[in-house]
């Protein structure tokens, strides 16, 4: 493997960082909005200028200050880092379009705070991505927490404030007590941090002491919503839908399964982890909250509330990827974030549309308004679709994948899970589509002057909608780097 030094990486978690100041003093939301432009277009073009050579199995390695002997602060681009940072990198562009119409058309406050934020969490969120070592990761993971917490609470009232201190007890108190003692204990044990192909971890302890520190990532990473540490996430949607969208779709909830995936590829190896029969328990744990939050999705009527609970379980789908220890589940869970992350994103656009154009947040009140905004809801019926793993959308390849690794593992109770999680997917998705086309003018609950939202929500939505399409024909190169790193 041939191993290129560049300062690349590091350039490419500043680009928006770096923005901030000028996004301070800009004098109109024009200019405001045209360095934010600049600094998500910079970002992605600097994170692929370095897919050619990460196709060819190269790794691209920078380190900044070496902190303690032998662990640095140090960014190293790889297959698997590669495609979450492509994923997060190029959906910015399209979110901060979708925040100019969302945002100036509930006429928000605050907006430059917002946009701010928002740089400061991408900065974090490929700071993750490409991280070299369990302590960059750490660093970087606990970055995007704080960044995030002014999102979360942006509209400041009391259920904001409530939201956000249920937001950092559950994000902050559990990589606290979980991920930085287990981060220690393992630096104890094996005198690194550096992720490897295999891990670094192989015999280091006892078998109790490895099964406690993997549970303690597991449980530690809570932005991975793993069911008890999973109500965060509901309660953050009350922030603002392309918050929600973003960073509970692709940034915040990707990083806690990224970082999942990557502590059990990099920091224990899926060869150990299978000798020590560790991957059914992890199977169970993520197919129990698969199906729990999925049955909790059916009961809800708030829109974007349903969304929240699907992402819950879609999120596990990542974790009973990499839990079942084989090439094609690993394969199945890495796709999966890209997959889920266009699906997903879509449908929050969706939910976010209809709130600027009807101020309507509940199912309930929707009957018919697939004849009012039938771009909305068309786009909408492909989101669900890619959610659900049906074709023509990508989500169909990620969970194709998934159930292939379950037979690979010989875990046939995995592949009944996974087949009645989509079932249940369905379930609660397609009513929705049917009520808001498939309705007589009398039982429809919006006026004819009801019309789509203003373009700056509209485009985006149908952007990443047609993406899932495109995803279904062309996943190649999102199929190649999972193949790589999963190889």
């Amino acid at each position: 493997m041939e191993i290129i030094h560049s300062i690349k990486p590091f350039l490419a978690v500043l680009a928006s960082l770096l923005v901030t100041p000028f996004l301070v003093w800009s004098k109109t939301p024009n200019s405001r909005e045209t360095w934010t432009f600049a600094a998500a277009t910079m970002k992605f073009l600097i994170v692929a200028s370095m897919v050619p050579a990460v196709l060819k199995g190269s790794e691209i390695v920078y380190t900044v200050a070496e902190v303690i002997p032998g662990v640095a602060v140090k960014f190293r681009v790889d297959a698997l880092g590669m495609l979450f940072a492509i994923v997060s990198s190029s959906l910015w562009i399209v979110t901060s379009a979708y925040s100019i119409g969302y945002m100036r058309g509930l006429n928000e406050h605050s907006q430059t705070r917002y946009f701010c934020f928002f740089a400061i969490a991408l900065s974090a969120t490929i700071g993750v991505a490409f991280s070299g070592n369990l302590l960059t990761l750490y660093l970087f993971y606990e970055m995007l927490s704080f960044a995030t917490y002014p999102l979360v609470t942006h509209h400041q009232d009391q259920e904001a404030r409530n939201s956000g201190r249920k937001y950092l007890l559950y994000i902050i108190g559990s990589s606290v007590g979980l991920v930085l003692p287990a981060m220690l204990m393992v630096y104890d044990l094996s005198g690194t941090l550096e992720f490897a192909k295999q891990g670094f971890l192989a015999g280091t302890g006892t078998r109790a002491l490895i099964g406690i520190l993997l549970f303690m990532f597991i449980f530690g990473f809570a932005k991975v919503a793993i069911i008890p540490l999973h109500s965060w996430l509901p309660a953050a949607m009350v922030a603002p839908t392309p918050v929600s969208a973003l960073l509970h779709a692709v940034a915040v909830v990707k990083v806690g399964a990224f970082s999942v995936l990557r502590v059990i590829t990099g920091v224990f190896g899926t060869d150990y982890l299978y000798t020590l029969h560790f991957g059914t328990a992890l199977c169970y744990l993520a197919a129990f909250t698969i199906i729990v939050a999925s049955l909790i999705a059916l009961s809800q009527d708030e829109l974007k509330r349903l969304l929240a609970f699907s992402t819950i379980g879609q999120l596990s789908y990542i974790v009973l990827g990499a839990a079942l220890l084989s090439p094609k589940g690993l394969i199945g869970s890495m796709t999966h974030i890209a997959m889920h992350a266009f699906g997903k994103i879509t449908l929050f656009f969706c939910a976010g549309a209809i709130a600027v154009a009807t101020g309507k947040k509940y199912l309930s009140q929707m009957v018919g308004i697939g004849k009012r905004m039938p771009v909305t809801m068309t786009a909408f019926f492909i989101g669900s679709l890619s959610v659900i793993g049906l074709p023509p959308t990508g989500g169909f390849f990620s969970k194709w994948y998934l159930a292939l690794g379950t037979l690979q593992a010989d875990q046939l109770p995995m592949l009944l899970v996974l087949l009645g999680s989509s079932l249940l997917n369905a379930a609660y998705f397609l009513p929705i589509v049917y009520r808001a086309f498939f309705c007589t003018e009398q039982q429809s609950m919006f006026d004819s002057h009801i019309k789509e939202a203003p373009i700056w929500c509209l485009v985006p939505l149908v952007i990443t909608a047609v993406g899932s399409i495109i995803l279904f024909f062309y996943p190649t190169i999102f199929l190649r780097l999972a193949t790589l790193a999963a190889g």
